[in-house]
Formats: C-alpha cells, structure tokens, sequence
C-alpha cells in the first residue's frame, strides 16, 4: 500500500517557547490527525531549552522536526527558511505562543485547495475577529499597520500583521525570490512581494491570552515594521539598515550641536574641547542606539559590547577625517559648501557604515564547548 502523500507542513517560528511549543504540538497532531502533516519548528537558539525540547519530541516522532538557527535572528526569516524545508504543497505559520486558533487549520486548508488561493489568512479585524485583552496602544499600533500596508500591497488587508495564515508552495516559490526576510512581518513581505494580485481570503479569529513566557511585541518590532514597508519601496536602491543608521546618525548631529552649545556657552570651555566631548558622548550614545535598533538581530552583549564600541569609536575617527577630506577636496574644486558637506557627510556615513557592519556588527559563529577527548 503507497504512502500517504504530505499535505500539510506547520512551520512554528520560536524564541524561548519551551514551556508552549510542547503543547501546541500536541494539539497539533490531534487535530490534524487525518491530514498527512508536519511540524518544523525554527529555534533562533533560544536560551531556555526550547530546541532541545522539542528534539526530544522529535526523536520520536518523525512528524517533528527542529531548525536551530545559531548566530542570527529575526521572525521573518526564520519562518521563510521553515518553509523552504519542507516538501508539503500546504504551508502553515502559526506562533508557538498558543495565540493563534490552531483549530482552524482544516478549515483553512480546505478553502485554500477547493478555492485555489495562494494565501487563507487568520484576522483579528474583520467581522467576528477579536484582539483579544489587547491594550489600547497595541490596538492603535495594529491600525497604524494596516493603513500603512497599503503603501506597498495595494490590498484590502484587515489584518496585514497576523502572524497565522496558510500559503500555497507556488506562491511561495514564485515570489521566494523578492522577499525581504527584514523584522517580524512575513505575511506582508509575501504579499507585497508578488508581481501579480494575490488570491487570497481571510478567516477571523479570537486572539487569546498567552499563558507562559513573555511578549516579543515592542518599539523596536514597529521600527522592523516601517524597515520593511522602506525596504519594499527602495531596498533595490538603500540598504534599510541605512536608513536606520543614517537617521541616528542624523539625531546623534544634533545632539552633537546641542551639547557643543551648553559646553561653549553655560559651560565656559574652549571650543576644541567642547567638540571633542561632544563627539565622544554622540559615538558613545549612537553606538548603543544601533546596537538596539540598526543591528537588534546581531545585538551585542556582555563582554562584546566593550570590544564592539571601541571598534565604534575606531571606524568612526576614521569616517570623520574621511568626511574633512572629501569636504575639503569639494571645495577646493569650486562646489558650493553646503553641496562639500553633505558629501563628505554621506562618504562618511557610508564608511562607517560599512566598516562597523563588517566589524562591530558581523555576523559571530557562536563558541561551543570541544567534547572531551576520550581517555
């Protein structure tokens, strides 16, 4: 007798889920108990175990299986590299939080193969959806979401932040090409990713509470948020870790102004060292502003984040003479100031960009202990 084909594959992104994830699996195999299916499970290398408990699982199961990504981080390219492992021509993304309804997978895959859809989508906005206990501010912050998701989709999305939808595999490798894999939101990568009008239909569902561990929502998600709708826009042009980079770069000018100013006129010092403090409290300040911001998924900690600001301050005392001397140059050869200092100050800001992306910033393969040699 020929085995049963896999239709259904339920990729759970993850990061310190250990006290769910065993449980979503669970209600996982049983309610998908007549649909050939498998849970991959993608681990940015939580500290709490959350790999290693599901290996356990898996050793098991062959249903179960466990991506642990090591040195690198980040929802949306976690749930894409889930996807690209896997056979099934059915696709599920759904949190390990037990959030999302999970009860509704059937459902969405039915409608998804009679329909020929590329995307069924769980919503929290549309009719019969809920939001659950959410806060207020949470709630705004979805709205705001939904209306700039139009910037870049041209769809009538209620819910372009969901994490819960199903796709079909040739709408994944159609538009697997374009994806940003930028901050938390892959459902609004796919869509706007493809060159066509996407089919797809929404399913409104409660949003739960979470009953163990911590919310991974906060600012910075809603700035990985507005990388992406940049990188949609002109990612084929700017990097939108640029972007980024160059607006604290921008901000940390005029902190840089306003502390120069309170050192020459209420502090009384002389000017070249007003600047030099100046300069060193902006270097110091940006550096940390980055390392949470521009760089969140290769943030430094610990004993690296000395290391990491003292190359900071190398590249950008290097980026500053940079700056000087293409000005310099600029001027000499008849370019109006203004037009000589935004080019030193762009050649510059691309230096250390550069620079402390390749050194402060580069990816680290993480140390692990050698086995111990046998006796």
């Amino acid at each position: 007798m020929p085995a049963a084909l896999l239709q259904l594959a339920v990729v759970v992104p993850t990061f310190n889920e250990r006290a769910n994830v065993i449980e979503l699996i669970a209600r996982l195999h049983a309610l998908l108990r007549d649909i050939d299916h498998e849970i991959i499970v993608v681990d940015d290398d939580s500290p709490d175990g959350t790999a290693e408990a599901v290996r356990e699982v898996a050793r098991e199961d062959r249903r179960v299986r466990v991506l642990q990504r090591v040195g690198r981080r980040g929802l949306s390219s976690a749930c894409i590299e889930g996807m690209m492992t896997t056979a099934a021509p059915a696709i599920a993304v759904i949190d390990a939080d037990l959030q999302h309804d999970e009860t509704l997978l059937p459902q969405m895959l039915e409608r998804l193969t009679s329909e020929s859809l590329d995307l069924v989508i769980g919503t929290r906005n549309a009719g019969g959806g809920s939001m659950g206990s959410f806060a207020e501010s949470r709630v705004r912050l979805s709205e705001a979401g939904r209306t700039l998701s139009r910037l870049v989709t041209h769809s009538e999305l209620s819910d372009p932040m969901s994490g819960f939808f199903m796709l079909d595999r040739r709408f994944l490798e159609e538009v697997i090409g374009s994806l940003s894999g930028v901050g938390f939101k892959i459902l609004l990568d796919l869509i706007a990713s493809s060159a066509r009008p996407v089919r797809f239909v929404e399913i409104p569902y409660h949003f739960r509470e979470r009953l163990h561990g911590e919310s991974k929502l906060d600012v910075v998600v809603g700035l990985e948020y507005l990388l992406l709708l940049i990188d949609k826009k002109i990612g084929d042009l700017i990097p939108p870790r640029f972007v980024v980079f160059g607006a604290v770069g921008g901000a940390g000018v005029v902190l840089h102004l306003a502390i120069l100013w309170a050192l020459l006129r209420l502090g009384g010092q002389r000017f070249l060292v007003a600047q030099a403090v100046a300069a060193f409290v902006v270097m110091t300040v940006n550096f940390f502003v980055n390392n949470a911001l521009t760089w969140r998924d290769r943030r430094l900690r610990g004993r690296a984040v000395m290391l990491g600001l003292l190359q900071f301050y190398a590249a950008c005392a290097i980026g500053a003479f940079v700056n000087v001397r293409v000005a310099a140059y600029a001027i000499q050869h008849g370019t109006p100031w203004y037009l000589a200092g935004l080019a030193g100050l762009l050649v510059g800001s691309v230096w250390n960009f550069a620079v402390t992306a390749a050194t402060t910033w580069r990816v680290r393969r993480r140390r692990r202990a050698r086995p111990a040699a046998a006796a």
